[in-house]
């Protein structure tokens, strides 16, 4: 009984659940350059000046004690939207690479910034795990009690 695909009828991946996929004999490149070219069509900054950091370096964020924005303009002014759109501009080709290994090794990071939250004191932990040559879970978390 024949099988309704053949192999010969398999093509290459190209986008998968919104990623972009380029396939190699070496490797895997996973990026989501579609999407971010999409992104900054809709908001007209497509050629805009790139911005390195998707917020200024060492700026805290804090809560505004239940105060409402009178003025949209403001709000999007306060969270940096704008700079955020430029960093992915400027990150548009970035992606992850899977290369073909035969060592697969587990490797994992961890971060915490002593009490970095401004408004409650909580620290904010940050993993990231790679599993042969690309990431395969990263997790950024403020913690649920107060160090002291």
């Amino acid at each position: 009984m024949m099988n309704e695909f053949e192999m010969s009828d398999m093509v290459l991946l190209h986008y998968f659940l919104g990623l972009e996929v380029y396939q190699a004999e070496d490797g895997i490149f996973l990026s989501q350059r579609k999407y971010d070219r999409e992104l900054l069509v809709k908001f007209g900054l497509l050629n805009c000046k790139p911005a390195v950091t998707p917020m200024n370096v060492g700026e805290k964020l804090r809560l505004n004690e239940g105060a409402e924005m009178d003025d949209a303009r403001s709000f999007r002014s306060l969270v940096g939207a704008k700079r955020v759109l430029r960093y992915i501009a400027g990150t548009i080709d970035n992606g992850i690479w899977y290369s073909q290994v035969s060592n697969f090794k587990l490797c994992g990071f961890t971060d915490s910034d002593y009490a970095g939250s401004l408004d409650d004191r909580r620290s904010i932990s940050n993993h990231v795990f790679t599993l042969g040559s690309g990431v395969v879970t990263w997790s950024s978390k403020k913690q649920a009690t107060t160090t002291l």
